[in-house]
């Protein structure tokens, strides 16, 4: 199964030619880390039916942050995301946020 993958761009001449390549690695950076969450939150972050874990495709990308910052900082409970959270930096977190809510 394809996951859908959000474009990235930088405003035109706001960045060095670089930019595009650097939007590309991001990206792929960003879809390599919520590749780690498939395996409970389902194929490109949708969960199957009847799951009791919440899918991700598609939630707003401030709620879902705001999550996992939460999971972080251990004031939401949790059984394993409280552990997870806190392996990726708030900038990996809002990658994280921005890829799973591009997708659709």
């Amino acid at each position: 199964m394809l996951c859908a993958q959000p474009a990235l761009s930088a405003e035109p001449g706001s960045a060095p030619a670089a930019a595009p390549a650097q939007a590309t690695d991001a990206a792929l950076r960003a879809r390599s880390h919520a590749a780690a969450c498939t395996s409970c939150h389902g194929p490109a972050g949708r969960a199957p039916a009847g799951s009791t874990i919440p899918p991700l495709a598609g939630r707003p990308q401030a709620e879902l942050a705001a999550q996992m910052q939460a999971f972080k900082a251990g004031t939401r409970p949790a059984t394993v995301m409280h552990q997870i959270a806190k392996g990726y930096s708030d900038d990996q977190i809002a990658a994280i946020a921005a890829w799973f809510a591009a997708v659709r």
